[in-house]
C-alpha cells in the first residue's frame, strides 16, 4: 500500500497549484491513500487478449443516413411576396 506523508501532500499541492487547510491535511492524506489503494487494484485485473481502446467509439457511425425528406418550397414561399424576380425577393434598396 501507498503511504501519503507530508512530503507527498506538499508536492501534490505544488503541482495542482493548490493549498490544502491544516485542518483538512490529515483527511486529503486519508483520501490520497484510499484512491492510490484503488488504483493498485486495477492492476490486478487481468487484460490478456483485451486489445487497448484507442477511444470510446466503436467506429461505426451512429447516424442515420443523410436523405432529404422535405422538398424546396420556395416556389410556396415567393407566393408570399409583394414582388419578385428570378426567384428571389425584391425589397428597396438601402444605402
Amino acid at each position: 500500500m501507498v503511504k501519503v506523508d507530508e512530503t507527498v501532500l506538499e508536492k501534490a499541492e505544488v503541482l495542482s497549484k493548490l493549498q490544502i487547510a491544516p485542518s483538512e491535511r490529515e483527511r486529503t492524506m486519508r483520501e490520497m491513500e484510499m484512491l492510490l489503494a484503488y488504483v493498485e487494484r486495477l492492476n490486478e485485473v487481468d487484460t490478456e487478449g483485451v486489445l487497448p481502446l484507442s477511444h470510446g467509439e466503436s467506429g461505426e457511425s451512429s447516424l442515420r443516413a443523410d436523405v432529404v425528406t422535405n422538398p424546396d418550397g420556395r416556389e410556396a414561399v415567393l407566393l408570399n411576396a409583394p414582388e419578385q424576380r428570378d426567384g428571389q425577393f425584391v425589397v428597396p434598396k438601402t444605402v
